[in-house]
């Protein structure tokens, strides 16, 4: 190939590096961005806490309801297709729910943007694998995409506060020119794919089920408050949850292409990881949808302040994000998961303190929460794959990537509703207790993985 034409193609691929890596970033910045304005949501829409923390796990579900499904939707339509479709509704997403007044509406475009963003945030690496060629360039490639991807979280608290300030409103509108800009640049530069020949029938009412029963869980418990746990609301939605998780199995079992392949289906080392990281990401956001109700509503702390003020649990992770593979590869993933998830319980111990102090109660919890993350994030995701074939690893991920986002719905909806039950005075260390306990499941579930002998498949340092 001629210089100019390769220096052209080279451009052209860090044009679309620059496309898939924006837009993984406002993936990311979405599980964030509403944490600190959800008491000005509620009170601006007269919500209590259980019916705040939707905009939350709203996001969530979407997020865990289609990350199964959209490995085949792009064998279907083709990468290129359904990238550009799904920006294209994201955007559309975020202006209506700029403007949304009802609740349920905005719950609603939460629950779509999370839909989008798990069929561009898993497609966008595909796309950088075929498009990258193997070598350095692939290799700092999915280093910025990486990196990106655990910048957004920081980003999107810091967003959250400085716009909160504004208007609430701006927090969930602002993606929708950006992502703009993104779909006309996308359409030049992600590549045309061809469906695949054979196509595999898409699960859709398996993932109805699992998004129903989840989403059904989730009310359950927001009913709480206002119910009890054993009112009829409440225990109608938990039986509808139970009901329809029994239909998933069954559907699954007797299915002749099953969402799970089987080598998916019996690692241990994905349930490991699936429940370790769901209870280490559940229990993260239960603790700062507590801490920003409590410094906003009882403390009178602003946006910006909360924002800032949690900055010590998610920026370690965003500086350290480039050499957690590295940390990876010389520890191994299971230490890593275990000294992670004990650092993680710590602090949430140091909260049942109720300390109203931010540098003697909140930060030193803040602080070892961050550093669980940087320990045992990539080593979550290493372990997770590590022992699925090689024609499943995309599957396996995006299970994994489907628990992870459930403990998010999950966690929430649990701290929200421990933290209104009874009486009208927020019981904290109800709500603490409940954190610290997930927390607690994740410490025996990655200290079991440490007396767990190494699958000969791989590597123990690859397999954790």
């Amino acid at each position: 190939m001629p210089r100019p034409a390769a220096a052209a193609a080279g451009t052209r691929r860090w044009g679309l590096l620059t496309v898939l890596a924006g837009n993984m970033l406002i993936d990311a910045l979405e599980v964030s961005v509403l944490v600190v304005a959800a008491p000005a949501i509620g009170a601006d829409l007269h919500l209590a806490p259980a019916g705040t923390q939707w905009t939350m796990s709203g996001f969530a579900l979407g997020f865990a309801g289609l990350l199964l499904l959209g490995p085949r939707l792009a064998a279907r339509w083709g990468r290129r297709r359904l990238y550009l479709g799904a920006l294209a509704v994201f955007a559309v997403a975020s202006l209506v729910a700029g403007v949304a007044t009802d609740p349920v509406l905005l719950v609603a475009t939460r629950f779509v943007k999370g839909g989008c963003a798990a069929l561009t945030a898993p497609m966008g690496l595909a796309i950088i694998m075929s498009v990258f060629p193997d070598g350095p360039a692939r290799r700092r490639a999915i280093s910025v995409y990486t990196l990106f991807g655990a910048s957004g979280f920081t980003l999107g608290l810091l967003l959250s506060g400085l716009l909160t300030g504004w208007d609430w409103r701006f927090t969930l509108a602002f993606p929708a020119p950006v992502v703009a800009v993104l779909f006309v640049a996308g359409l030049r530069l992600i590549p045309a794919q061809e469906p695949a020949a054979a196509r595999q029938p898409l699960p859709l009412a398996r993932v109805l089920l699992l998004t129903a029963g989840t989403a059904a869980l989730v009310g359950g418990i927001a009913q709480v408050p206002t119910d009890g746990w054993t009112g009829p609301r409440t225990a109608g939605l938990l039986l509808t949850a139970a009901v329809l998780f029994a239909l998933l199995v069954v559907r699954e079992r007797r299915s002749a292409a099953p969402i799970l392949p089987a080598s998916v289906r019996t690692s241990a080392a994905l349930r490991r990881s699936a429940l370790g990281a769901a209870c280490l990401n559940g229990s993260y956001l239960g603790m700062l949808f507590i801490a920003t109700l409590q410094l906003q509503d009882e403390l009178g702390r602003s946006p910006l302040y909360t924002a800032l003020a949690f900055l010590p649990a998610s920026l370690p992770l965003a500086l350290t994000a480039l050499h957690s593979g590295a940390m990876v590869a010389r520890f191994g993933a299971r230490p890593l998961i275990a000294l992670g998830s004990l650092a993680a319980f710590a602090g949430y111990l140091l909260l049942l303190r109720e300390s109203t102090s931010y540098v003697t109660g909140l930060l030193p919890s803040l602080l070892l929460v961050g550093a669980g993350f940087v320990l045992a994030f990539t080593a979550f995701n290493t372990q997770a794959v590590s022992e699925a074939a090689d024609s499943d690893k995309a599957v396996a991920g995006a299970a994994y990537q489907t628990a992870v986002q459930a403990g998010a719905a999950l966690m929430p909806a649990l701290a929200a509703a421990l933290l209104t039950a009874g009486t009208g005075t927020p019981d904290h260390r109800s709500a603490h207790l409940l954190v610290a306990a997930v927390g607690l499941l994740g410490v025996v579930t990655a200290l079991a993985g440490l007396v767990v002998p190494t699958t000969v498949r791989h590597s123990p340092k690859e397999s954790g």
